[in-house]
């Protein structure tokens, strides 16, 4: 298994964590008789040497090895190894074929020398596992379930004959008995008929077949959810039901029964525990078909409310983790299956209930629905709402974003205690009006943050967040105590500076007291949000301009010319000296620069014509920018009028602007709504 492997140059190689000469030892390791030191090197080979799927120079040399590893059947564990080989090749890049999706490159992004060389190197992987894919022919019928589990894909993607492939998966699936097995054989057929449009007819008739196998219904649940990704028109006609009735048969004929997770804390252990499915077979066929379904939001609406109506807990809990997906890329009306969602509340399952409320958490208004359900479990559990902790108990948290005034008692008691969750602070801001009680509680927490430790900026930023929110002017002297009392030397005292004149300017005029040291600080790295506040506090054109002109000529990594240029943009045509900079900032390569610019530019002189062709731009290069884009237009009314064509795209889009693949954001679907709020009012406006 390990010839050769000492005459590498290990130590003249890169892992992630630098050289590689440790790679011999992992290697070794993953032949090891002892389990655990089999999975500590094949956590090791993930960690290191293929690192969030990246190929080095001894990803490559470790390939062969690999191979062999793979091929010795009397190893255990080789489905893993199966599995990395495939992942080395490309197969997890995000799209069926190996390579860069849509989203591999960021909008804007210079791939440079170091990305060049990576692509080299895993244009270098998929070459020597498709040179070396012989042995998986090898493996299909091996001994180890698992490792003919892991097979039939890297089969698909890495062998250079697709007919011989496909003629094997066949004869594999008459065969095979094991039942996770018989599934990622047809996961694989699906795969094929992906990869292989011309040859995809006979993969594609045999999963049709498939879908219609009596008495195996997981079976006929992964025939459905790859017919669904390779041939949507061959499907049923009444797809929801046949899903529906096969998921109810197949948990009332193979569950067995899950025993309820006692993990009440929230360490990472215990929502590790939590989050993962009761039935993960279960919820890999459903997470298949709903992937695969994309746009037809109706039918996956359909779908998950009639998963929500299994007697089956399992069942419930992954079509709420199903409906995450679902409410984060795609817009729909979502008032039932939320409503329902929000019924798994008064579940004694607490995989369950916790799925649930992760779920309604980042809907923020959105989960109105279930506000009743999350306001009673939040009433009945008051140890659940964070009181004294570092972590802001999550169905309280889902109820204030939810904009549900029954969340300010709770939030309230959370605020009389010293110790304040960050996201206390962060989240008042959801409620509106109804969270000014809470203003004196913030103002008693803030005077209460030490003005020398470590700490301080953590502490103090999102209770100066909330105060700014409401904008509780009452809090000056606190705000001052802050500005004045900390020494210069603090951890992050630049990051506190700016938080503190945001809070500032957040009090308008209220803050009068504060201009003096406003002033001062318009010489210093805080010039750019100091000339902001002041503004808001006392609309001095003549003191903040001077500052503002030189922070549109700063270093971009400070964020001071876009935040100039929004605050000149607020100036009106008090700013109007600053057009030549602005000018100049909106053909700047960074687009967040060019969007402010350009906006400035119009609420300065009222000129469309340089603001239009920048926000086109913008729009299409980067979608994080188009709620600033549209904000504008809403200001501009009809002169906006030639670039409606987006905002009407746009509306008419069923993906949300945020959704990408490899990830999402806690409040992606807050700003998509946003968005679609202020598309529609910049129609109205220019009417």
């Amino acid at each position: 298994m390990f010839r050769g492997i000492d005459e590498v140059d290990w130590a003249s190689m890169e892992h992630a964590y630098g050289s590689a000469a440790d790679v011999p030892v992992l290697l070794r390791g993953l032949a090891s008789p002892r389990p655990r030191e089999r999975e500590t090197a094949l956590d090791g080979m993930y960690g290191a040497v293929h690192h969030q799927g990246d190929v080095y120079d001894s990803t490559l040399a470790s390939i062969p090895f690999l191979f062999s590893l793979a091929a010795h059947g009397e190893l255990p564990d080789r489905g893993g190894i199966v599995e990395l080989l495939a992942s080395i090749g490309g197969a997890d890049s995000g799209d069926d074929s190996g390579e860069h999706g849509e989203d591999g490159v960021g909008p804007g992004e210079d791939t440079g020398d170091a990305a060049d060389a990576e692509d080299d190197n895993r244009a270098m992987a998929r070459t020597a596992i498709r040179a070396g894919a012989r042995v998986f022919l090898d493996l299909v019928a091996d001994g180890d379930a698992e490792v003919r589990r892991a097979v039939p894909s890297a089969l698909v993607r890495f062998h250079d004959e697709p007919p011989r492939v496909l003629t094997l998966l066949r004869e594999r699936l008459a065969d095979e008995t094991e039942e996770s097995v018989r599934l990622a054989l047809v996961a694989s057929l699906g795969l094929f008929a992906r990869l292989y449009a011309e040859s995809a007819a006979p993969a594609v008739d045999r999963l049709v077949s498939l879908c219609a196998t009596p008495n195996e219904p997981g079976l006929q649940l992964a025939a459905l959810g790859q017919l669904a990704s390779c041939a949507p028109d061959r499907l049923p006609a009444d797809l929801v039901p046949t899903v529906i009735a096969l998921l109810h048969t197949r948990s009332q004929r193979f569950r067995r029964s899950v025993e309820p997770t006692r993990t009440s804390t929230d360490t990472l252990i215990g929502r590790l525990r939590r989050m993962r499915p009761a039935d993960e077979e279960g919820a890999q066929l459903l997470r298949t078909l709903h992937q695969a379904l994309g746009a037809r939001t109706a039918d996956r609406i359909a779908l998950i409310e009639g998963q929500l109506s299994s007697q089956d807990t399992a069942d419930r809990c992954n079509a709420v983790w199903m409906s995450a997906g679902l409410f984060r890329e795609w817009r729909a009306a979502y008032e039932e299956p939320v409503a329902l969602i929000g019924e798994q509340l008064g579940s004694e399952e607490e995989q369950l209930r916790y799925a649930a409320v992760s779920v309604l958490e980042f809907l923020f208004t959105l989960a109105a629905p279930a506000a009743d359900r999350l306001a009673t479990l939040v009433e009945s559990d008051p140890d659940s709402w964070g009181c004294g902790t570092a972590t802001l108990g999550r169905p309280l948290k889902a109820l204030a974003r939810s904009g549900d005034a029954r969340a300010v008692p709770a939030l309230a008691e959370v605020l009389r205690h010293p110790v304040v969750p960050n996201e206390a602070g962060y989240t008042i801001g959801h409620l509106g009006p109804a969270a000014a009680p809470l203003a004196p509680l913030l103002r008693e927490r803030l005077g209460a943050v030490p003005l020398d430790s470590p700490e301080t900026y953590s502490r103090a930023a999102p209770l100066l967040y909330g105060l700014g929110t409401l904008r509780y002017a009452a809090a000056l002297p606190e705000v001052l105590r802050l500005l004045h009392g900390t020494p210069r030397e603090l951890r992050l005292r630049d990051a506190l500076v700016k938080a503190l004149a945001r809070a500032l300017g957040a009090f308008g005029a209220g803050a009068h007291e504060a201009i003096p040291a406003l002033r001062e600080l318009l010489t210093g790295e805080s010039a750019a949000a100091a000339a902001d506040a002041l503004w808001s506090v006392e609309a001095d054109a003549e003191a903040v301009l001077p500052p503002l002109l030189r922070a549109l000529g700063s270093e971009r990594d400070t964020g001071g010319p876009r935040v100039a240029a929004e605050t000149l943009g607020r100036m009106g045509a008090f700013a109007a000296p600053a057009l030549p900079g602005l000018r100049g900032l909106a053909a700047s390569t960074e687009v967040w620069e060019r969007t402010a610019a350009a906006c400035a530019l119009w609420d300065i002189s009222g000129d469309p014509e340089p603001v239009l062709p920048v926000f086109r731009a913008a729009w299409r290069q980067n979608p994080y920018v188009r709620g600033t884009v549209t904000a504008c237009l809403v200001r501009m009314g009809g002169a906006g009028a030639p670039v409606h064509d987006l905002v009407r795209t746009e509306l008419a889009s069923p993906r949300r602007h945020r959704a990408r693949s490899g990830g999402h954001g806690g409040d992606d679907v807050l700003q998509d709504e946003r968005l679609l709020g202020d598309c529609r009012a910049a129609l109205d406006a220019a009417s």
